[in-house]
């Protein structure tokens, strides 16, 4: 009898070694397409770690998410780097940005900023869930960077969007017969509301839309950044 028990403990043992050493391997990586809103350098040089290591160039498009992008995440975290080889003893070194990933988080749209003057590094970034429950086709999300009180009205929504705030736009259904919504952004002056930003747009289900507002050196009101996100459709097999 106590032979038969030790051989089960012995069999439960051994069978809990490869969970165990699952567990410790490296994480999955993250899939991530990223885009640069920096309009004073656009042609910044940042550098993605990949599944082997190697610090990979990250290739931003103008006004445009970058192509689909497995980054191995350091600690937890998405890192970018400012060079292309990073130093084995102080890898901190060369950290242009960093963002703690949340749990469960499998696809992101990166949107790397400058960081405040002062701050440890020079850019820093913010995640939308790619997912498509999180991010269904059709939607949009606005984010605001400056530090007053703003909205959107796109077709039948009329929003708020608060300071350093990720807002969801609901799918526009409230179209012209070409599909085309008047969409406003507002920034609060005092007790009223300013439109700073007056257009029409194309709503379909098979795009996505990221509007940023920020603010412009010299400007006397805010700006708008659009970034569409046209959805491909796989050909039939």
């Amino acid at each position: 009898m106590m032979y038969k028990l030790t051989l089960r403990i012995l069999a439960a043992l051994w069978l809990s070694i490869p969970a165990h050493a699952q567990e410790a391997g490296p994480p999955a990586p993250v899939r991530i397409r990223a885009v640069l809103h920096d309009p004073a350098r656009p042609d910044a040089e940042l550098f993605y770690p990949d599944q082997a290591g190697a610090a990979i160039r990250l290739e931003f498009r103008p006004k445009d998410l970058s192509a689909p992008l497995l980054i191995q995440p350091v600690n937890g975290s998405l890192v970018l780097y400012d060079k292309a080889v990073i130093d084995p003893v102080n890898p901190a070194a060369g950290v242009a940005a960093s963002v703690k990933l949340p749990p469960d988080l499998k696809r992101a749209v990166a949107i790397v900023l400058p960081a405040p003057a002062g701050g440890k590094t020079a850019y820093r970034m913010v995640l939308i869930d790619d997912s498509e429950k999180a991010f269904p086709n059709g939607e949009s999300r606005v984010l605001s960077l400056i530090n007053v009180e703003t909205a959107i009205q796109a077709g039948e929504h009329k929003l708020p969007v608060g300071p350093g705030k990720i807002t969801t736009v609901p799918s526009v259904r409230k179209v012209d017969e070409f599909n085309m919504a008047q969409t406003n952004f507002y920034y609060k002056q005092g007790g009223a509301w300013v439109a700073f930003a007056e257009r029409q747009l194309q709503f379909l289900d098979a795009s996505r839309r990221i509007f940023i507002i920020h603010a412009t050196p010299g400007a006397v009101q805010p700006a708008v950044t659009t970034i569409v996100d046209t959805v491909t459709v796989a050909p039939p097999q």
